[in-house]
């Protein structure tokens, strides 16, 4: 394995899921204010994904 490949892996690893929830977010934003009827139950479950990852997370720890 090289140092870059090394580094790409870890730059994802960490910045990976932070991205991701950010994207699913905006995404849910704009489907709300675009889509209408449609866009509102998707905004809800794309702007509830970090809630759910935060309780997922939580309730992880908790019960370790």
């Amino acid at each position: 394995m090289t140092a870059s490949s090394g580094r790409s892996q870890r730059w994802i690893a960490v910045f990976g899921a932070p991205i991701v929830l950010g994207v699913l977010s905006m995404v849910g934003l704009l489907a709300a204010l675009l889509l209408g009827d449609v866009g509102r139950y998707l905004s809800w479950l794309m702007v509830g994904a970090p809630v759910l990852v935060i309780a997922w997370a939580w309730l992880r720890l908790r019960f370790r």
